[in-house]
């Protein structure tokens, strides 16, 4: 028994911990593999959420010294970040990280003209300052009720990292800078990463402290039982060898350690010790009776060798079955702990008659009844006392069981399903106190997507319908001389196709407007005719360029926030008619979805370049 011990105990250094609750799920589940298409197609990232509240001061966080501290925990948080071996950087993700220090200010200029700012470019220098940043944040719907609360009161920072196993590491950073900032501010650390990885990390801690827990909580009630520390500790040998057998195995076989797993040694030690008990019992019982040790033993297991075997065998047979769900760590979860429970009755049945072949006649002498008596004790005595009830009312005993079990079915009605990582915690828990004060001043804490496709058949190119377009376009414009050159260029114009129709087209035409520049008549007139192909594939191809898509959007949006359970959306419709009011003059009549495409066109590579241009804060 030792030297397969020994042989397991040597793969325990290889283990693999996994705290990650998206691995339940099969890395071919299709919830799984979509979810990561679109994070990787819409460059979404884990967010680790800090909240900054200030209920103190009049303007809130919207003080010097307040936002002097958020500034400076904001460029903190752009340095968590370091390089692995391949030379990527992980950590912190800088260019999205969402913060007054790096999200774009649109500045009117009048005439149609913008100007690009940041929120916040640096400390504010007095209290108009602060003052300010308010006014900017609050007038942008994209970030009301998001980055800045209603009240004003509390302001957060967006913290994506490149992997949720990060977030509790990073989280321990930024709450030690936390503590060198000023006491004007309270902190709060939440997020759905934060709380899935702390949660995993201090399951592992508490099955580290419950294991050796539940094993000194068995070995008192075993001395209580037999009295007698060399034969207890048989029991209690087998449950350790059978879970370090299990867990090697475990480890050696490849499988990482998640924390379904981390449960298995709790489950393995009170079963492991059962048989034990069971033998234990049997031989404590005859034992002073019989009056020798291997004639005992050879009568305890003789008569409960076969009900052993069959309770260890459907036991097993019953965590095995989990191998049929298609949740890959539960499935290693019951396979495990079905083959630490055949290991502990195969170590029962050989181990502990052996460990009591090794104890002399001389150290048994005091152990077990003088007399075999079922009675014997408090709870022999208590349980012989049931028997007036369960033989001579057998039918109360009956409607007793009819009653409990009508109270559990109306009980399992009322089962409340928690797929919340935070109410997993303790309401004392500082991300369970984080998660509850956030949700107060903010629309919400945890991000869902939804993902629109447009129709996935294509009109197929063709030059007779893009003529028919632009002739439609500008019949009314040019001279029908110069529409004809038009159709003649596009007949005779060559396209590849393997690469975009319209983006040839398009490019052609300008070609011929630059070689054309010297005449501002014609320069205007073939740059006329690109713009309007660029155009009509937008208005053929990019449907969600669309204003009655985006006006369906605002609706949908609409919708969700007056059905409940949504506190805040975005989308690239409220980027749209955020960015046309403010090429509008900031006008309030003009915070709307343009009317054509050429203007969501506008809007949107208007808020593009400010990104570009403002990439590195």
């Amino acid at each position: 028994m030792l030297g397969f011990m020994a042989v397991c105990l040597a793969f325990i250094p290889l283990i693999k911990i996994d705290t990650d609750p998206e691995n339940m799920l099969s890395k071919e589940a299709e919830v799984r593999v979509k979810h990561n298409e679109l994070k990787e197609k819409f460059n979404m990232h884990d967010m680790i959420v800090v909240g900054v509240v200030n209920n103190d001061h009049a303007e809130g966080v919207f003080n010097k010294a307040s936002l002097t501290d958020i500034f400076e925990l904001s460029k903190y948080a752009h340095t968590l970040q370091t390089e692995n071996e391949e030379g990527e950087f992980e950590g912190v993700i800088q260019r999205d990280l969402l913060s007054p220090t790096n999200s774009d200010y649109i500045e009117t200029l009048g005439d149609g003209s913008v100007k690009f700012d940041w929120v916040m470019s640096a400390a504010p220098a007095s209290e108009a300052e602060a003052l300010e940043v308010k006014k900017r944040l609050m007038e942008n719907e994209l970030f009301y009720n998001t980055m800045v609360s209603e009240d004003g009161k509390a302001l957060a920072l967006y913290v994506p990292i490149t992997s949720k196993d990060q977030s509790y590491g990073i989280a321990n950073q930024l709450q030690e800078k936390i503590e060198t900032l000023s006491e004007a501010n309270d902190y709060h650390i939440t997020g759905l990463p934060i709380a899935e990885d702390t949660f995993g990390i201090e399951m592992f801690i508490q099955m580290a402290i419950s294991a050796p827990a539940a094993m000194l909580l068995i070995f008192v009630l075993m001395m209580l039982f037999f009295k007698k520390l060399r034969l207890v500790l048989s029991p209690l040998i087998v449950a350790m060898v059978s879970v370090i057998c299990t867990m090697g195995l475990l480890i050696g076989t490849g499988n990482t350690v998640h924390i379904m797993s981390s449960m298995i040694p709790i489950f393995i030690m009170p079963i492991a010790v059962l048989d034990g008990i069971h033998i234990l019992s049997e031989f404590y019982d005859r034992y002073q009776t019989i009056g020798d040790r291997k004639k005992t033993i050879q009568a305890v297991i003789s008569e409960l060798y076969k009900p052993m075997l069959f309770t260890s065998l459907t036991s097993a047979a019953g965590f095995a079955s989990l191998a049929l769900t298609p949740i890959p760590p539960v499935q290693v979860f019951g396979i495990f702990v079905g083959l630490g429970i055949l290991f502990a009755w195969f170590f029962t049945m050989t181990f502990i008659p052996a460990y009591i072949m090794m104890t002399s006649e001389e150290a048994l002498a005091d152990f077990g009844h003088a007399k075999a008596k079922a009675h014997d004790g408090l709870l022999g005595r208590t349980l012989s006392s049931f028997q007036k009830l369960t033989f001579g009312k057998p039918l109360l005993v009956i409607g007793l069981l009819v009653f409990v079990t009508a109270l559990a079915g109306y009980g399992i009605t009322k089962i409340q399903i928690n797929d919340n990582p935070v109410k997993w915690f303790t309401k004392a828990h500082p991300i369970r106190v984080a998660d509850k004060e956030l949700n107060e001043h903010f629309g919400g804490t945890y991000m869902a997507y939804l993902n629109f496709d447009a129709n996935s058949t294509k009109t197929p190119f063709s030059k007779e319908e893009l003529w028919t377009a632009l002739q439609a376009k500008f019949q009314a414009v040019y001279e029908p001389s110069q529409l004809e050159t038009i159709q003649q260029e596009l007949t005779n114009a060559k396209v590849d196709a393997d690469k975009n129709p319209y983006t040839q087209l398009s490019d052609l035409f300008l070609d011929i407007a630059y070689e054309k520049e010297t005449d501002d008549a014609h320069f205007e007139f073939y740059e006329a005719i690109s713009d309007a192909i660029a155009l009509r594939e937008v208005e053929t191809t990019q449907i969600f360029k669309q204003p009655a898509v985006l006006n369906y959007l605002l609706d949908l949006e609409k919708h969700l926030l007056e059905e409940g359970g949504v506190g805040k959306s975005t989308s690239v419709a409220k980027i749209v008619r955020t960015v046309n009011r403010k090429l509008q003059d900031d006008k309030a009549s003009q915070h709307k979805i343009p009317e054509d495409v050429s203007g969501v066109g506008q809007c949107v590579v208007t808020y593009h370049r400010s990104a570009l241009a403002f990439c590195e804060p």
